[in-house]
């Protein structure tokens, strides 16, 4: 009896189906019994869904039920709603035991639960798209910036407008990619609004009033704004006085939750000072693969693998063969950038990462 209890599997669970949590679930599937909480049942890769409402058939790679790429993993469809020191609460009533647990969950979105719900919101997105003359997009951060790009090098007939509250587009990046950025947006004849916002609520015949009294004429618009952190549900928890003031989960070098030895904060959700990017939660999560694979078989804290934050770049697509890059020594704009990222948006090296065929 004492060697079938010794042999038992550690229980890892991980809140959060993102970059990070994909990863992390599937690298440990076999090494621990592996709980996935997430408020969907797919993952979707980030960083195609821009393309995927211009061309549907792109949505088809990019959104991937759970069960495709964690074959012994229970997945828990569900929203975790409290952590204790030793389970985590769901709000479909289920107590899941941790003996580790990772929190990944992020920004907070809302998302169809199911993979063909989410395939017809594409769908419908695309014909919203296709159906409008002129188009508004408010946010001229990466998403916004994408999005114009995808509409301008696809529908190059359609009027676009990008409205921005901030003084340049791409205010995460210097200003030499803004610039380019801009440029290239106008080349491409979108119209861009900057330190201006527009109101939402008071849109009548399709006519919208931006907060310098000027009027847009749009058949429908796409709000890219950024979203708010996934923390607040971590405010009534065991957590609560492991956030700092922004909501952000403080984490050590291990990227364990400051003070507590078997929790850990992954992705955009902790308090690293660097940008918040989907490359860089995933180096999170090898990172905390590396520390429980080595915790879970009985190795030395001390052997722990301790995160370092790098050099930073940032890559932005402009359309299909297009974008704008920062890397640390220079900024690049023009196909370069576009060959690394813009053709297939990492998505067929993503899919390979987690065991599918890249192509589809």
């Amino acid at each position: 009896m004492a060697g079938v209890i010794e042999n038992q599997k550690k229980s890892v669970v991980i809140v959060g189906g993102g970059v990070a949590g994909s990863l992390i679930a599937r690298s440990l599937q076999f090494s621990a019994d592996v709980v996935l909480i997430d408020q969907k049942d797919y993952f979707e890769i980030p960083w195609g869904s821009l393309r995927a409402m211009v061309e549907p058939s792109f949505a088809e790679r990019i959104v991937i039920n759970h069960s495709d790429y964690l074959t012994n993993v229970r997945i828990v469809a569900s929203t975790a709603t409290n952590v204790t020191e030793t389970e985590v609460i769901t709000a479909d009533g289920q107590s899941l035991a941790y003996d580790y647990l990772v929190i990944a969950t992020g920004h907070k979105d809302s998302f169809p639960r199911t993979r063909s719900e989410r395939l017809s919101q594409y769908k419908s997105e695309f014909e919203k798209i296709k159906s409008a003359d002129s188009i508004l997009i408010v946010g001229g951060g990466p998403t916004g910036v994408e999005l114009a790009g995808e509409i301008a090098v696809d529908f190059p007939g359609k009027k676009v407008t990008l409205v921005h509250r901030g003084n340049r587009l791409l205010e995460f990046v210097g200003p030499k990619a803004s610039q380019k950025t801009l440029d290239w947006l106008i080349s491409k004849k979108v119209e861009v609004l900057l330190d201006q916002s527009v109101n939402l609520d008071g849109v009548a015949d399709g006519v919208y009033q931006t907060s310098r009294g000027e009027t847009i004429k749009a058949d429908c618009h796409f709000l890219c704004t950024g979203k708010p952190l996934g923390s607040s549900w971590l405010k009534e928890t065991v957590l609560k006085n492991s956030l700092d003031t922004n909501g952000r989960l403080v984490v050590d070098e291990y990227l364990r939750v400051r003070d507590l030895q078997n929790i850990f904060g992954i992705g955009d959700i902790t308090d690293i000072k660097e940008m918040k990017q989907g490359y860089l939660a995933q180096k999170h999560a090898l990172v905390v693969r590396k520390n429980l694979k080595l915790l879970l078989t009985g190795g030395k804290e001390s052997k722990m693998a301790k995160y370092k934050t790098g050099s930073e770049m940032a890559i932005v697509s402009l359309g299909r063969k297009e974008g704008v890059a920062q890397f640390p020594f220079m900024t690049i704009s023009g196909c370069i950038p576009g060959k690394i990222k813009s053709g297939d948006l990492f998505v067929g090296k993503t899919r390979k990462e987690l065991g599918l065929n890249p192509d589809h």
